[in-house]
C-alpha cells in the first residue's frame, strides 16, 4: 500500500470537499493570508482600514500648504481557531481513495470542519444595519425586505461591488416563488428555472446557506434604559438595570434614535455596565432613555467582501518520525484554503484526522446590513 499517494489524494478530495461546503468564509476578504508569518495558534496579522480624506480648495501660493495627517485604524486577525476532524478508514476505505473517490467518513469529517470554520464566521458577523421583521421570513410576496437593505447599504455607504446576499433555505424557497426571479423577462436569464439558482440580480450575488444562524438577544429579563449622560459617537455604552445576558450581534435602538445598534461582545444584562456597540452613538444619550432589542431573527445578511476578514494558516509538515506518523498539508491554489491530512497508528487501528487552523474578524462594521427572517 502507498501511503505517501492515499495521503497525498486525501488531502485533494479533501480540500475539493471542503470548498464545496464553505459559502461565507469563500466570499469575505482573504488577501492578508499573504502576510501570515507563522502557522501557529496565537499568530496575527494586522489589517489597515483608511481613514477619510477631506478634499480642499487649491489656492496657489509661494509655499505649499501642510497636508492634514491621516489616521488610518488597525484591525488585527488572530489565528484563535486550531481543530481537527479525525475518522478510521477501513480497507475498504483505502483502495476507494487510491481510485479517487473520497469514502463516507472522510467526507463527513471535511464538512465538519467547514461547518465549524463557516460557524465561527457568523459569530464574527456582528454588523448593525437591519431590515426587516423579526420572526417572518422575507420574500414571501416581494422583495422590499432586499429593497430596504440595499437602501441601508448605500446609505452606510458600502461599495456596490462586491455584494452578496446570503439567505436560509427558507427565505431562498420565498424568493424563488417570486416571478422577479422565475421569469426571464424580468430576469434576463433562465438559471431561475433550469437550475434553482437565483445568481447575480439587483446588484448583489444571491447565494444559499444551510448555516445561516439564529441571532438572539441572549437570556434577557426586565427593562433597559441608558446610563447618564454620553455624548455623540461613544461606542461603549452605559446601560443598567435588566437582568440576564445580552448576545453578541444583538441589534437594538435607543428612545429617540432610529439608529440600529450591534452588540460586539457579550455582556452579563443585570445592573449597571458597560457594552460595546457598532456604530458609535448617533444621537447624545440622557439618562433612562430606553433601550429596545430586537426578537431573535434568522441572520440574512447583505455583506460586501470586505465587511469580514478571515485567514487560514497552511499547517506544517512536522514529522518526527516516519514510524509514527505520516501527514500532508495542501493548500488551494485558487481559494486558499488550506488543510492537512494526518495518519497515526492506535491500538490495533490507524487513525486519521483533517485539520485546519484559522482566524476571522470584523472589519468594517458599516459594511453589512441583517436581513431579518
Amino acid at each position: 500500500m502507498n501511503v505517501a499517494q492515499i495521503l497525498s489524494t486525501l488531502a485533494v478530495l479533501g480540500l475539493a470537499t471542503l470548498r464545496e461546503n464553505l459559502v461565507l468564509a469563500r466570499l469575505v476578504n482573504r488577501q492578508y493570508e499573504s502576510a501570515i508569518t507563522g502557522a501557529t495558534r496565537g499568530s496575527t496579522i494586522n489589517i489597515v482600514v483608511p481613514s477619510a480624506v477631506v478634499a480642499v480648495n487649491v489656492t496657489p501660493a509661494a509655499v505649499p500648504p501642510a497636508t492634514a495627517a491621516t489616521t488610518p485604524s488597525v484591525v488585527p486577525i488572530t489565528l484563535t481557531e486550531w481543530m481537527e476532524a479525525p475518522f478510521t478508514l477501513t480497507d475498504f476505505d483505502l483502495a476507494r481513495v487510491q481510485r479517487g473517490v473520497i469514502p463516507m467518513e472522510a467526507a463527513e469529517a471535511v464538512k465538519a470542519l467547514a461547518n465549524a470554520i463557516e460557524a465561527f464566521l457568523w459569530t464574527k458577523a456582528t454588523f448593525y444595519g437591519f431590515a426587516g421583521t423579526p420572526g417572518t421570513t422575507p420574500f414571501a410576496t416581494d422583495l422590499s425586505a432586499y429593497l430596504s437593505a440595499r437602501n441601508i447599504a448605500n446609505k452606510q455607504l458600502v461599495p456596490m461591488d462586491p455584494r452578496f446576499m446570503i439567505i436560509n433555505p427558507d427565505a431562498e424557497a420565498n424568493a424563488l416563488g417570486l416571478r422577479a426571479f422565475q421569469d426571464a423577462s424580468f430576469r434576463g436569464d433562465t438559471d431561475g428555472i433550469i437550475n434553482g439558482q437565483i445568481g447575480r440580480k439587483l446588484g448583489a450575488l444571491w447565494i444559499m446557506s444551510q448555516l445561516v444562524p439564529t441571532q438572539d438577544d441572549g437570556t434577557q429579563n426586565g427593562a433597559y434604559v441608558t446610563n447618564g449622560v454620553q455624548a455623540l459617537g461613544v461606542k461603549a455604552l452605559n446601560i443598567k438595570t435588566g437582568a440576564g445576558t445580552i448576545a453578541a450581534g444583538a441589534i437594538f435602538t435607543i428612545a429617540g434614535d432610529t439608529q440600529t445598534y450591534a452588540v460586539q461582545a457579550a455582556a452579563n444584562a443585570g445592573g449597571t455596565q458597560t457594552i460595546s456597540i457598532e456604530p458609535g452613538l448617533k444621537v447624545a444619550t440622557t439618562d433612562g432613555l430606553a433601550i429596545t432589542f430586537k426578537n431573535p431573527f434568522a441572520k440574512n445578511l447583505l455583506v460586501h467582501r470586505d465587511g469580514l476578514g478571515f485567514a487560514m494558516a497552511p499547517l506544517m509538515e512536522t514529522v518526527i518520525s516516519d514510524k509514527l506518523v505520516d501527514m500532508q498539508p495542501i493548500t488551494d491554489a485558487e481559494s486558499g484554503l488550506s488543510i492537512r491530512v494526518e495518519l497515526t497508528r492506535e491500538h490495533k487501528r490507524w487513525r486519521w484526522s483533517f485539520d485546519a487552523m484559522w482566524g476571522a474578524t470584523l472589519v468594517r462594521p458599516e459594511f453589512g446590513v441583517n436581513v431579518a427572517g
